[in-house]
């Protein structure tokens, strides 16, 4: 390969690091084509973007990002495919549900929510991680709770909220 070549995919690697913001490395060495070909629909179904790459390709294209992937330089060894996504837990659902019928993808380490995940024994973890959205909406809901009690207290005793009312209009400042 022609080094202007290299630059190339180093350069629309990084791109396409830099768009999404969560990075999965994982080894799909030893799977057929079929196998694979079932990842990529899964993947492209969760809106997960699905690149074999080269190491040292991948290496550059870290290194240009500006983002410190450090950590998981040791896992770029052997094949390696990296899988792209907006949602920080769609690539460990996509791994999670295939290896339900294959030992396959195993994962290496991944980049989300700005943490490292090393090793295959992660993979439960990132499916636990909740996304930004999901989270503030257990936020909300915990916010509306007191809230809605003490709106049904003061709807159920009506005759409270007027004396109350009235003391406090009647208080001097």
């Amino acid at each position: 390969m022609k080094k202007e070549e290299k630059a190339k995919i180093i350069d629309s690697l990084c791109e396409q690091l830099l768009a999404k913001p969560h990075l999965y490395v994982t080894d799909i060495t030893g799977m057929n084509a079929a196998a694979t070909s079932n990842l990529r629909r899964s993947c492209f179904r969760n809106g997960v973007k699905l690149i074999m790459v080269k190491n040292t390709l991948l290496v550059k294209a870290m290194e240009k990002t500006g983002v410190d992937y450090s950590e998981l330089m040791p896992v770029l060894k052997g094949t390696t495919a990296i899988m792209l996504s907006d949602v920080n837990k769609a690539p460990a659902s996509v791994i999670k549900e295939f290896r339900k019928r294959s030992e396959m993808p195993k994962l290496k380490g991944a980049y989300v929510e700005e943490s490292f995940y090393l090793g295959d024994e992660s993979l439960d973890a990132l499916v636990q991680i909740k996304s930004k959205n999901e989270l503030i909406g257990e936020i909300v809901t915990l916010l509306q709770s007191p809230l809605q009690n003490v709106l049904g207290a003061l709807e159920s005793a009506p005759g409270t909220v007027a004396g109350l009312v009235k003391t406090l209009s009647e208080r001097p400042e």
